[in-house]
Parts: structure tokens; sequence; C-alpha cells
């Protein structure tokens, strides 16, 4: 039997991706599709690339008799939102995978300094599991809430969960630059996501402090052990999809090339969307090789001379960075093998 799920917030680009991948997962029945601004509308009439795929479907608006109906939500929503939904979803028995930020953060004070609001639901924090499973596979398993990280920490943890682990790098020094494609900014256009104002650049955008970096030093002190600061700072580029994470480091005594690549094939080796890209043709990751996939390409440059390392993970950031994996832990939390309806080549050219 069928798994029912309803998208709260299905009209924008991650609501898209995962219309696009739950229309192929096996598992799946999509039993309703909210957008205050197209309900009524058939799913195609925002989503012309699905057409075929939801043929009786239309958007409806949010309402929670229709939304009971399925046995899992997700939610695509701004910050702020969802935190008017989930507790009403989790006491009507949903099992609940919220993609925005409302959930993520255990500590409720970040949620004033990077978010400017006091979080009501201090309890569901705890309860809520941050859905990134290459480090929490056994809590997701066990989940009702699952919090899915943003696309700029997912390859910002990605590319430093070796470092980390296996206590390669000096960790008072870390700088973490990543560049994004305009999809992250969703489908309203801004002033600094609108087509022709976004073209042609590589423009710093909260560059003294960008909010998913609570998250990074958030699962990285975990892995630590310790509480971590970094500096973070996101690139707006040219792309529509697409995000890599350069985290720049200073290695510890005795860490060497070699050292690096057995840290990557013991923390990745058995990972199904993670490859560890080494050597040519490519040489390094890059974003063009993930897109429209969930898998993430990791990798590192050595730098001998100094006694520095980069090491870099590339996404898509719709979906290992939103939607992918969104369903990843979804299919972990059902008992799923957790490639289903996944396993989905990147595309090229792109």
């Amino acid at each position: 039997m069928a798994v029912r799920v309803a998208i709260i917030g299905a009209s924008g680009y991650t609501g898209g991706e995962l219309m696009r991948v739950l229309a192929l997962h096996e598992k799946v029945e999509v039993v309703a599709a909210t957008s205050r601004e197209y309900a009524g509308k058939p799913i195609s009439h925002v989503h012309p690339h699905l057409r075929g795929f939801y043929k009786n479907m239309r958007f409806i608006e949010v309402k929670l008799d229709k939304i009971l109906e399925a046995d899992v939500a997700f939610l695509s929503l701004p910050a702020k939102t969802s935190i008017n939904y989930v507790p009403k979803l989790l006491e009507s028995g949903l099992k609940v995978v919220d993609l925005g930020p409302d959930y993520r953060l255990k500590n409720p004070e970040d949620y004033v300094r990077w978010y400017g609001f006091q979080h009501p639901h201090p309890d569901l924090l705890e309860k809520a599991v941050y859905g990134m499973p290459e480090l929490h596979r056994e809590e997701i398993a066990g989940a009702k809430l699952i919090a899915s990280p943003g696309c700029n920490s997912t390859a910002a943890i990605l590319a430093l969960i070796p470092a980390v682990k296996e206590k390669l790098i000096n960790l008072d020094h870390v700088a973490i630059d990543v560049k994004v494609g305009s999809s992250e900014a969703g489908r309203k256009p801004t002033p600094g996501s609108h087509h022709p104002e976004r073209e042609n650049v590589i423009r710093p955008y909260e560059a003294a402090g960008h909010r998913h970096v609570a998250e990074v030093e958030q699962e990285l002190s975990r892995l630590a052990g310790r509480s971590l600061k970094m500096a973070f700072v996101p690139h707006a580029i040219s792309s529509i999809r697409g995000a890599l994470a350069t985290a720049h480091t200073w290695l510890n005594e005795g860490v060497d090339e070699r050292t690096i690549i057995r840290a990557f094939a013991s923390c990745y080796g058995k990972e199904p969307f993670i490859r560890i890209i080494r050597g040519p043709p490519v040489g390094y990751p890059d974003p063009k090789y993930v897109i429209g996939s969930n898998f993430a390409d990791v990798g590192f440059a050595y730098e001998k001379r100094v006694g520095r390392a980069a090491f870099m993970a590339a996404i898509d950031n719709l979906m290992k960075g939103a939607a992918g994996q969104a369903v990843q832990s979804f299919n972990i939390m059902m008992g799923f093998d957790e490639r289903e309806g996944l396993m989905i080549p990147p595309l090229k050219p792109a």
C-alpha cells in the first residue's frame, strides 16, 4: 500500500522538485499539493515539465482536513511559516518532513539571533531530527519530525565531515566559501535574484554572517565534541542550479595527502549518494556534474607548501540541497531503501 503524501507549498521550485521526484516513487501517492496563489489551477499550470504526471490534480488551499488524509506531510515554506502547521500535523498523527528552517536549530536562542523571532515550540526543536543521513541515519529512522537542511549548509557540512570527524584540521581557523545558483532565492524575484540583475555576477551576500552558518556550526560542533565557530561567506553566481562549498583549513601536524584520502574513504565509502572526486578528467567537485540528481561530489586540494587543504562539496541545491535530501530522509523514516525514487543520473550537458 502506498504512503499518502501531502506537499504544503508545492508551487515553488523546491515544491516542484518534490513533485518531480515523488512522481516516480513507487511507494508514494501524492494526495494533496497546496498553493495559496494557484489554488484551483492544474499542477502543470505552474510546473509544465510535469505534464502527464499529475493529470487530474489541482493545487488546493491549505485545508487541514484534506491534508490529514495523508500519512506524511512535506512542508516547503519560508521561514516563520512551518511553525504554524507542524504542531497540528504531529498532533493529528502525521509524520512531517520540513524543508524550511523553522526546526533545524536546537537552541531556541539561535532563532532570535539568526531569524529574528522567539521560537514558540522549543520542545519540538528537541524532538526534530536534522535530516542529513550522512550524520543522523539512525535518528532519522525513528523520527516523526525531520528538519531538512539548507542547501548552503548541506554543501559546507558535507565538505567538512571527514576533516572534522578524523581530526585533520585546526578547528579554530576554518573559512567556508559557498557559490550558489539563482534558484536558491526561490520562485519570486527580488532585486538581487531577478535574472537581469543576477546574470554575470559573482556577488557575496550576507558576508558578515549568513544564517546557514548556524546549522554548520551546530552539526560540526556535535561531530567534533566541542563548540565551533566558522567564517562563512556565500556568493550569488549566474548559474540557475548548483552549489559549491570550499572550506579553507589549516592541517594538523602529520596530516598529509594520504591521510586525507583515507579519511574520505572511511567517512563516505559506503554512502549511496556521495561520490569522491579525485584526479582527471574533472579533478575537483563541480556542480555541473550533479545537476538534476541527489548526488554530492566531494573532494579536496592538498597544499603541502603551506600546510593547508581546501575541502569541497558540489551539490544541486534543489536536490541534495533540498527536495532530494528530504526524500532520502523520508525513505529512511518510512523504512524504505533510501535510494527509492532518487537513483536519477545527473544531466549532461546542463
